[in-house]
Parts: structure tokens; C-alpha cells; sequence
């Protein structure tokens, strides 16, 4: 039986939005009931609470809401083989992941991929429609691709993603198939987050959108710049 002795820990930083990496090894709660994983800039990024050693409270704060948020992770889940995500609870946007070294890097530079893109726009909220349901879409479809279920027909798996204030536009630069994905309402999130897989069309154009709550192939019109 292999023992668990350490879980890597990546997670933003609510006070400078620096991703960094930390190393939890069990025996750092020996003679401990508190650890503090800090950023490099100093601030703390997280709390890890525990009175026996078989159940960990953790204390996030939180980069979305800027609010704290509150998990339980037994010792078994902690020192697992699995990764465990550390959602705000407000918004549902993952904060960061505890978990195997390898797993957790992959899905930890998945999502600086998606903070880059978003970075690309030095936006505020003021720039989306609804900002809310934007980062929530963009979570769903963050999860969708790290399954490997986001791809073209043509055999492309690596589909840009361009950001405007509504919508999110997917395009095959292969094929130059597109696929736009709406982001304002609750409804356009309800459709996205009952979708399994996202499969572009080859050579074509498709509208996922609450108004057809499917996929519908329409005209393909000229892409636009952002």
C-alpha cells in the first residue's frame, strides 16, 4: 500500500494575482494545528486548520468575490491521488487545485491560459455585458476543454477561444470553422453547463445560444476583430 506523504497546492493570489505553487507535506502538522500558505508577495493565500489530523478546514481567500470561503477536506481526500478544486461559492469559478504534482500543473496552466486571454482586454467588469455569467461560461467551457471534449471535426484539438462582451467565439484555425457560444443571461449559462461535449463543425458555422437551447448551423459570417 502506498501512503500519501505530500500534495502540491496551486492557487492565485487575491492580492497580486500571481500563480504560484507550494508543497504540503504531512508532517508539516506535526506538533501544528495551522499551516499558512503564503504568495511570494507575502500575502496569505490560504489557512489549513486541523484538530486531529483527520479532518482539514480550509480558509480561501477569495481573488472573485473577495470574500473568504470555507472547505472541509477529510485526510483521505487531502492526501489523495485525486485532485480537489477550490471553488468560489458565489460564482462557482475555480480558485485553485490540491492535488497529484502533474495533474494539478496541467490544470493549473490551463487556467492562466484563460486569465492571459481575458488579461489580453485589460478589462473590468465594464467591459463584458454581464460580467458574472461571462466568467461562468468561460469556467464550463475551461472544464469541457480539460477533458479533451472541446475540438473540430477536422481533427483539431487545439480551438481558439476570442473573447467579446456577449459572446465567446470558437474557430478552428485549421478549418476556420467558428462556433459562437453566448454569454449574457442565465439561460445562455443553463445551455452551456448541459452540454457534454463541443464539436465544431468542419469548414462550418454554429450558434450555441439559449433563444435554439442547441446547436443550430446558420450563414457563416466574417469574423470580426475584438
Amino acid at each position: 500500500m502506498i501512503i500519501v506523504t505530500d500534495t502540491q497546492i496551486a492557487m492565485r493570489c487575491p492580492e497580486c494575482g500571481k500563480l504560484d505553487y507550494y508543497n504540503l507535506s504531512r508532517f508539516e502538522f506535526s506538533g501544528k494545528k495551522r499551516i499558512e500558505v503564503k504568495c511570494s508577495c507575502g500575502f496569505v493565500k490560504l489557512i489549513l486548520t486541523t484538530k486531529d489530523r483527520q479532518n482539514y478546514w480550509l480558509q480561501v481567500p477569495c481573488v472573485v468575490c473577495e470574500s473568504k470561503h470555507v472547505r472541509s477536506l477529510s485526510a483521505k481526500m487531502l492526501w489523495s491521488d485525486e485532485v480537489n478544486y477550490l471553488f468560489c461559492h458565489e460564482t462557482g469559478l475555480e480558485l485553485g487545485y490540491i492535488g497529484p504534482h502533474d495533474e494539478v500543473k496541467v490544470l493549473a496552466a490551463a487556467q492562466q491560459e484563460t486569465m492571459e486571454a481575458l488579461g489580453d482586454f485589460d478589462t473590468d467588469d465594464d467591459y463584458f455585458n454581464n460580467s458574472e455569467i461571462m466568467y461562468e461560461v468561460l469556467n464550463c467551457l475551461h472544464d469541457i476543454a480539460e477533458q479533451g471534449l472541446l475540438y473540430c471535426q477536422c481533427g483539431n484539438q487545439d480551438v481558439e477561444v476570442d473573447i467579446f462582451p456577449d459572446r465567446l467565439e470558437l474557430h478552428c484555425k485549421d478549418c476556420d470553422s467558428v462556433n459562437i457560444i453566448y454569454a449574457e443571461t442565465d439561460d445562455d449559462l443553463l445551455v452551456i453547463k448541459e452540454v457534454g461535449s463541443i464539436e465544431l463543425t468542419q469548414n462550418g458555422f454554429e450558434c450555441l445560444d439559449s433563444l435554439s437551447n442547441t446547436t443550430k448551423t446558420r450563414k457563416k459570417p466574417n469574423r470580426k476583430n475584438k
